[in-house]
């Protein structure tokens, strides 16, 4: 029998970055010195008191099914965390708790998309944005962005691609790849129009407290009482925590739509993980410190990565103010070659990285912007040199 894909499924592909650190770690399994910038997870271990809590969930038999939506302890620890980092105040029902935060936006998209509809992408994005929308019936228009605009989307280009079909828009600050960040008042110019034009905000919060600036970041659903009704914030414990295997997401919005997206889980994966979920609860009431310990480190490898980029001729990269993401600029290398192969784009960049100097990137073209590649410092400093010098040796190679 020959079986018959969904028309929905055209074009799908896989995650590009999930796709690399496979590819990386598949290499290394066969005895290759792989050094990978691909990783979209920190490289830390998770917290011990935060494992801790996992154990003592475990010996307490909190193993079986819990409501669908997630536990009331780790609504109330969501609901604390709302407060005290962004002054907003939710309740129970206007929270609901995911197999990670890709799972709450997939639920999200399903939930407030109609055929048709379209969401305003900026690109770069993440690269299952698209994906996700089209998964739902919905149409993404991709605003481009540059190094001049900081990576970010302008209030200007943002009315400009407002349609009869726009339903809503997605704001990712900190920005994966580019580690961009809305500031206060480029948010709120962004945020009037859309509350103006009835666009929907869908604000991705996933690399909040990865943030190097001085100042708190502003959060789009704490500038009004409108702005919160009209938004829904998407965040989890994967990047902040080290948790990315635990797989817990979270949502915070409009009452009518969290329970539409907690319908659809019911039907679909039902409750995360049980013993995840109380680790969460100790994640996000528990102590804080190692967060600020992260970030630390992550700023060091920041300045080495973006020190260590820019010191190669041709590769040029802005400073990030958030995540643990570099995008470099390497389009000044397309036309080259190196023997019988011909640079002719980001694709063909990162195969040339991986092949000739066994380094790991992202190729920028999954992300909207064949012009650049991403690199993650989620690794040692060590390998952030040692990376690098490759890198700069095959460049030096082409011709």
């Amino acid at each position: 029998m020959i079986v018959k894909i969904s028309s929905r499924m055209e074009g799908l592909e896989e995650s590009v970055t999930l796709a690399v650190t496979a590819k990386a770690k598949e290499l290394k399994a066969r005895g290759y010195d792989i050094i990978g910038f691909g990783a979209g997870e920190p490289d830390f271990d998770t917290p011990e008191n935060i494992k801790k809590a996992a154990v003592k969930a475990i010996e307490k038999g909190y193993t079986k099914y819990t409501p669908v939506g997630g536990i009331d302890a780790l609504k109330d620890a969501i609901i604390g965390k709302f407060k005290k980092d962004n002054g907003l105040d939710y309740s129970k029902e206007e929270i609901l708790v995911s197999c990670g935060g890709k799972h709450s936006l997939f639920n999200l998209f399903q939930a407030l998309l109609e055929a048709g509809d379209e969401v305003i992408i900026p690109s770069p994005y993440w690269v299952s944005y698209p994906p996700m929308v089209k998964l739902a019936g919905g149409m993404g228009r991709i605003v481009k962005t540059d190094e001049e605009t900081g990576f970010k989307m302008t209030p200007e280009e943002f009315k400009k691609n407002i349609t009869k079909k726009t339903k809503a828009v997605i704001i990712n600050s900190p920005s994966n790849p580019t580690g961009s960040v809305y500031a206060g008042d480029e948010l709120a110019e962004i945020v009037e129009i859309a509350l103006e034009k009835r666009v929907f905000i869908i604000s991705d919060e996933i690399y909040e407290k990865l943030y190097y600036g001085d100042k708190p970041i502003t959060c789009a659903a704490s500038l009004s009482e409108k702005a919160r009704q009209n938004s829904i914030i998407i965040n989890g414990v994967s990047k902040t925590y080290a948790m990315t295997g635990w797989r817990i997401g979270y949502a915070a919005g409009p009452k009518e739509l969290i329970k539409a997206m907690t319908n659809i889980q019911s039907q679909s994966t039902s409750n995360p993980a049980s013993i995840s979920q109380w680790a969460a609860v100790e994640a996000l009431a528990g102590p804080q410190d190692k967060v600020k310990t992260m970030v630390e480190e992550f700023k060091r490898r920041r300045a080495l990565m973006v020190a260590g980029l820019n010191s190669i001729e041709g590769v040029s990269c802005m400073t990030p103010q958030g995540a643990f993401y570099v995008f470099a600029n390497v389009s000044s290398f397309f036309g080259k070659r190196y023997g019988d192969r011909k640079i002719d784009g980001s694709l063909a960049i990162t195969s040339f990285f991986l092949e000739e100097a066994e380094v790991a990137v992202v190729p920028g073209i999954a992300f909207g912007d064949d012009n650049h590649i991403r690199l993650s410092y989620a690794c040692s400093e060590e390998d952030i040199r040692l990376g690098l010098e490759r890198m700069r040796e095959a460049l030096g190679k082409l011709k």
